[in-house]
């Protein structure tokens, strides 16, 4: 969806309805001026009177219906001429206003629209910059629907062929959000690079849904507050993440290289970690202790957390342990186990 200059549309659409409307009307003008000419002049019937102006104005070379005379060869020789000119100039006209880039970009919003519209349980990325960028190359990897806001549409252009969607405005706009389906999404990422934005994205999310899941970048210790003030679950600031990674490095570096690899990619040889919810493990909706659903059994994965209902997390539960309704169990696993494990449980 793109918002532009509203006055500067309406006199360019002004510029391009009345050239096509002068290009229709020369195309009725000319078929009209043939149909009656060979009808009055030369005695045809109606049929043979557009049969005759069709074939003239394409110039396709049939024969003619009877013998033309002298001087209905020479008014029709004028008037293949004629058509040649008005003809051609109406059919430059609407190829033009057909292919027009700015009717492709609203055939592309158009389509786009239509495919936010049917999301449900989304996740919106605020920013399409570096942070935004990973974020969506992990969402794409679990196949979780999305929608991206960004400003610059010079970012978003290369993103149509992808397939991926995106609208083209600033997300601290209400409207931009409820395009992007806020109030049916599930989770908002603001990724954008200035603080007081991603801020005030945050008070107007939670404003029209609230009960959606608010992760959002911070450059400043200080924001961290606000932005939880505002009504973000979840602060992520970059540059002290990088920083604690590096210094990670040097104090316990074989210890971060064995964490690195417990991720949720999907890299041949790489350790994963996946979360199952209770409804996919206890299908019949009744609670049951880690030890008798067998797990490891089944799947080959390692029970190594369990999330509570009131969201408070264990650490490599016991296998007594009771599995409540609304809680997770989090695993790891080779890629091949994750995936039977996906499998087994539908997730």
């Amino acid at each position: 969806m793109i918002y532009r200059n509203p006055l500067k549309e309406i006199s360019l659409n002004k510029y391009v309805g009345s050239r096509l409307t002068v290009a229709l009307l020369l195309l009725v003008v000319v078929f009209l001026v043939g149909i009656l000419g060979y009808r009055l002049f030369s005695g045809y019937t109606w049929v043979d009177a557009i049969y005759m102006t069709v074939i003239t104005i394409t110039t396709i070379g049939f024969g003619e219906v009877q013998q033309l005379s002298p001087q209905e060869k020479i008014l029709t020789s004028i008037y293949i001429i004629c058509s040649i000119f008005f003809v051609g100039y109406a059919i430059s006209v609407i190829t033009e206003y057909i292919l027009s880039k700015n009717n492709i970009g609203n055939l592309r919003a158009k389509k786009v629209k239509s495919k936010i519209d049917a999301l449900k349980d989304h996740v919106i990325v605020c920013g399409f910059g570096r942070n935004g960028d990973q974020a969506v190359s992990k969402l794409l990897a679990y196949n979780k629907n999305f929608v991206i806001i960004d400003k610059d549409e010079s970012v978003l252009e290369p993103l149509y062929d992808s397939g991926m969607l995106y609208i083209h405005g600033n997300a601290t706009e209400d409207e931009v959000l409820k395009a992007a389906g806020i109030e049916r999404a599930s989770t908002l990422m603001c990724t954008l690079p200035g603080d007081a934005d991603n801020v005030f994205i945050v008070l107007s999310a939670k404003q029209l849904n609230n009960d959606l899941k608010i992760i959002s970048r911070a450059t400043k210790e200080s924001t961290t507050y606000k932005l939880k003030l505002a009504g973000a679950d979840n602060v992520i600031m970059p540059d002290k993440i990088g920083g604690d990674h590096m210094a990670s490095l040097v104090v316990t570096p074989d210890l971060v290289e064995f964490l690195g690899h417990l991720s949720v990619s999907r890299q041949e040889g790489s350790i994963n970690i996946e979360e199952i919810a209770f409804a996919n493990i206890c299908t019949d909706g009744k609670e049951h202790a880690i030890k008798e659903l067998d797990l490891r059994k089944k799947t080959g994965c390692t029970v190594i957390g369990y999330r509570d209902p009131d969201g408070n997390y264990s650490v490599n539960p016991d296998a007594d342990m009771v599995i409540k309704k609304d809680s997770k169990l989090i695993f790891i696993g080779k890629p091949e186990q994750i995936e039977k494990l996906k499998a087994t449980y539908k997730v």
